[in-house]
């Protein structure tokens, strides 16, 4: 009999579980050879790049706008379960249950609408950047799209708020090769003060002997050699620059696909989503019609935990699709945005959470200043700097126990430095922490935000810890760092919901891939599929079944190669949700519904 099995097996079900056959050892003939980096070999980010030059910050002529999104509701509460293997009868599984709750919850809603044919209308009028969520396709199941979403949160009134009044927003830019995210990010560091004037001309000369001077503002982010000859960021750089009301951090993600764990190494790290898109004729096509990295980035955003998207559609001044008095096309800006929005709904994003932006990252325009009516006559929205100042603050477990997953490692003159998002709690200079799954216990010795020293960390903040009492081959990525008395769950054993978005063929018990959760990245195997979830109806379609394909969503135990620390998703989110990738591919998503062992 399979442990622990029958706590998923619903009331109806009157079988012996211990019948089913469909176990790891009995399907060991199909495994992966999975092309993701070694269970050993985490992808994570480099230490900070060190390119805030100056410390200008610049002044704003708007004034904070009233919040226009909608709070998202809260799904239903569930009543714990017992957990009692021999008595299949006994207890109604806790995926069966949320499904049951949430079909009853939902049966007034609307099924089979078909998307906003006024989506790109609403887009391009600014008086509202929002647009009108429409229909979800089949690719995604609506019921774990809104399980991943939901999670604890303390209230408004404990968002962080820095020593200077100003709160944290991190920033990942996303989207395919070429479309202009490291172009936008550097332009944003130089119209924020945070690259200066002297530097930006060395970085023109440097690009133009390259032959390469549309690249210069990129420069700011793309440092090494090899980024800058072959104009393709390959790690995730960061930075930070200031607004009048918020300090947001800035990752520029990799677009190429060969880069696609380093780009979720940044989107797990972020607040909000940049999805760059190229309008240049051509551009846009490859990226998102014919295998490009949009469709990726986007799916990958959502379920890494980004709750907001501002899609940006770049290159509106390209010749080879203004209008012929020079100015941007409004026909060019509504494809994109038709073709967009009803993929951007079925992977899970809605209506208040999806922001657009016609923009040219090379010349600035609209990134900090609204161009004139005559380059945009039918944009009435706000800028880019703008539309990021008044966007939902993210809510901030303040007063949470700490929660560090760790992303990087490195050791300086001055002592180990650990790098990471704080998820939750707030740490202090002198603060005794515990670092797992190893039980290591440390000492802060040093914080610093970017590149300025601090006294406190906040929730929500990319922060650097110098430590002592652990040396660097104590730590790797995906470790957490915890408070002392609450402490993070080991497990090497967990069940799952996991839906299925692309693979070559079936996938059975003893399936392996490469597991991205949080900060790590580790070999799994599926031990045993344990039931499989009716899209319509959201129960437990089937008990034990023998495959699962692409496009169903089932409930299954996984067995890492390591133990790591996780958590389940709906006591803490960040730690509980995850990607599973193959042969350079994303074969699934999914949450953990409960740690084993």
């Amino acid at each position: 009999m399979n442990p622990g099995a029958n706590e998923y097996v619903p009331s109806w079900f009157k079988g012996d579980v211990s019948d089913s056959k469909q176990t790891a050892s009995s399907s060991s003939q199909q495994s992966s050879s999975s092309s993701d980096p070694p269970p050993k070999l985490s992808v994570s980010l480099p230490p900070p790049r060190k390119i805030v030059l100056t410390t200008t910050t610049p002044s704003s002529n708007t004034s904070q706008k009233p919040n226009q999104q909608q709070a998202q509701t809260a799904p239903p509460s569930q009543s714990s379960t017992q957990e009692n293997a021999e008595k299949p009868d006994a207890v109604v599984s806790e995926i069966a249950k949320v499904s049951i709750d949430e079909q009853q919850a939902s049966t007034n809603k609307t099924k089979d609408e078909k998307p906003s044919e006024s989506a790109a209308a609403s887009a391009a009028n600014g008086s509202s950047s929002k647009i009108e969520q429409s229909a979800k396709s089949d690719a995604v199941d609506d019921e774990l799209e809104n399980e991943m979403e939901q999670g604890p949160g303390d209230s408004i009134a404990n968002l962080l708020d820095q020593s200077d009044g100003r709160k944290t927003v991190n920033l990942v830019f996303i989207g395919h090769v070429d479309a202009g995210k490291s172009t936008i990010s550097g332009h944003l560091l130089y119209l924020t003060g945070n690259v200066d004037e002297r530097t930006m001309e060395k970085f023109e000369r440097e690009a133009k002997a390259k032959n390469r001077e549309s690249w210069k503002y990129a420069w700011a982010l793309d440092l090494t050699d090899n980024e800058r000859d072959k104009g393709k960021t390959e790690e995730c750089g960061r930075a930070s620059f200031t607004t009048e009301s918020r300090r947001f951090v800035l990752l520029d993600a990799p677009g190429h696909k060969s880069f696609v764990p380093h780009m979720i190494g940044g989107a797990s790290q972020a607040d909000v989503g940049m999805l760059v898109i190229s309008a240049r004729k051509g551009e846009f096509e490859t990226g998102f019609e014919r295998g490009g990295q949009t469709r990726e980035h986007a799916m990958l955003a959502k379920t890494s935990g980004v709750r907001q998207l501002v899609v940006i559609i770049n290159k509106m001044d390209d010749p080879s699709i203004v209008n012929p008095d020079g100015s941007w096309s409004k026909e060019r800006y509504d494809e994109c945005v038709k073709k967009l929005w009803p993929f951007l709904a079925s992977v899970g994003w809605k209506q208040g959470d999806v922001s657009w932006i016609p923009a040219s990252g090379l010349t600035g325009m609209n990134l900090k200043h609204v161009p004139d009516k005559s380059i945009c006559p039918w944009y009435e929205g706000e800028s880019l700097i703008d539309t990021l100042d008044h966007l939902k603050p993210p809510e901030r477990l303040v007063s949470a126990p700490v929660k560090l997953p760790i992303f990087e490692k490195y050791k300086e003159m001055g002592g180990l430095q650990l790098l990471g998002k704080l998820e939750a709690g707030r740490i202090t200079l002198n603060d005794k922490l515990v670092l797992m799954p190893n039980k290591s216990e440390f000492v802060v010795d040093g914080i610093a935000l970017e590149e300025n020293d601090t006294s406190v960390a906040e929730p929500g903040d990319n922060v650097r810890l110098r430590v002592k009492g652990i040396e660097e081959e104590d730590v790797r990525p995906g470790f957490v760092a915890c408070s002392p008395d609450n402490l993070v769950s080991v497990a090497s054993v967990f069940d799952v919901r996991l839906m299925i978005l692309e693979h070559k063929s079936i996938i059975t018990a003893g399936y392996s891939a490469v597991m991205h959760i949080h900060a790590a990245v580790e070999e799994c195997t599926i031990e045993t599929l344990i039931g499989k979830i009716d899209k319509k109806t959201g129960k437990l379609e089937k008990t034990f079944p023998k495959f699962a394909k692409p496009g169903t969503t089932v409930v299954a135990r996984i067995r890492m190669a390591q133990s790591i620390c996780v958590e389940d998703f709906k006591s803490f989110p960040q730690l509980g949700r995850f990607m599973i990738r193959d042969e350079g591919r994303t074969i699934g998503v999914g949450v953990v519904l409960k740690v084993r062992e």
